[in-house]
């Protein structure tokens, strides 16, 4: 299964452009905060390239622009291509098939989020701060378990 679900700010405006059969291809950045702080007590944050097409590029443009928080679900997509200098070029990117608005309606317009080409060094004050287990959650999996008939829902 090939899904990907993200939240994140634009990092410009997107980039729309008409194809050769009449229809519309955007492509933005999405900067998605990872939910761990780094040594610093930042959290850094991952540079997503995203591209939508049709009536869901069109929207974008529309409707987001740099610093708009946005929830994309999509998938992830790898190409390739000779670059001019003969050499191999691989691109990753998240092909989006459905768009959320995230946040407020005046969300969109605050720049205190926004952000740029390099990582903020200051967290969104919303997110969560998550306890990662150090422990391997399959320590116990080829050991026997024994259960009773009071311990089955049926």
């Amino acid at each position: 299964m090939n899904k990907i679900m993200l939240v994140g700010r634009l990092v410009r405006d997107p980039e729309v452009r008409s194809m050769s059969n009449g229809s519309s291809a955007a492509n933005f950045t999405v900067a998605v905060n990872r939910n761990f702080k780094n040594k610093e007590g930042n959290y850094d944050a991952d540079f997503l390239p995203c591209v939508a097409f049709r009536s869901q590029a069109d929207f974008i443009s529309k409707y987001f622009k740099k610093g708009s928080l946005i929830g994309i679900e999509g998938r992830v997509q790898t190409k390739n291509y000779d670059a001019q200098d003969g050499t191999k070029r691989y691109v990753t990117e998240v092909v989006v098939e459905n768009i959320e608005f995230v946040g407020g309606k005046n969300d969109s317009n605050s720049t205190s989020n926004s952000y740029v080409d390099e990582p903020s060094p200051e967290p969104i004050d919303s997110m969560p701060e998550y306890d990662i287990p150090t422990s391997d959650p399959y320590e116990n999996y080829d050991k026997e378990i024994s259960l009773s008939d009071n311990d089955l829902p049926f």
